[in-house]
């Protein structure tokens, strides 16, 4: 059995959610300020999350589903994930987006492990302004290691495109990038991703 992980937005789809819902509850400028108290090491991971999710407070289930009702995929992501599944590997999405896409892209693709950031609803499904925080800015490499153990895997693979990929990058044996550095392979699309791939398994063969 091998091991491939996957990051999600950027990678397997264009759709950004903490993105999409800002836009969708007109919130952008917001996230603007919150992602600069980030990044200029004012408020941690987790603050950050929270104080986006809060400009949400409020707001039904129903909404954040309608952003999220049509999903669209990477070029060559199915072919992909099927040519994988054909080949003896377990799947995973390791993202710090939001678990509504997450998990919507899981299903479409036939993902066996999903890790993403969810919100918070209470019984009248209303965000409560709160998120569960499962994958933060440098966690990828912790959560893959992980799943490793569980697994036991013969080989493991990661695929990103972002330098908050680099930590799962450098926890697995190979690891190819759609656009940054810090990985084995650079790449231009997925059906990159699989030709590279298959001529591992090739080697590992020969």
């Amino acid at each position: 059995m091998k091991l491939i992980a996957f990051d999600l937005e950027g990678t397997l789809t264009d759709m950004i959610s903490w993105e999409l819902l800002h836009k969708k509850f007109k919130t952008c400028d917001k996230a603007k300020e919150h992602m600069e108290l980030f990044f200029s090491g004012k408020i941690n991971y987790y603050e950050w999350a929270r104080l986006d999710a809060s400009l949400w407070k409020g707001r039904s289930r129903k909404e954040v589903e309608e952003a999220f009702r049509e999903i669209t995929l990477k070029d060559y992501a199915q072919e992909l994930l099927s040519w994988l599944k054909r080949n003896d590997f377990k799947t995973a999405i390791i993202s710090g987006g939001l678990m509504c896409l997450a998990k919507r892209v899981a299903e479409i693709l036939g993902v066996d492990y999903v890790f993403a950031n969810e919100l918070v609803f209470d019984k009248e499904g209303r965000i409560m302004g709160d998120v569960i925080v499962r994958v933060t800015f440098n966690n990828k490499g912790e959560i893959l290691r992980s799943l490793k153990e569980k697994l036991k895997p013969e080989l493991t693979i990661a695929v990103g495109d972002w330098e908050n990929d680099i930590p799962m990058f450098r926890e697995a044996d190979i690891s190819i990038s759609l656009k940054g550095d810090g990985a084995t392979y650079r790449v231009r699309d997925l059906r990159e991703v699989k030709d590279i791939i298959e001529k591992i398994l090739r080697g590992r063969k020969g």
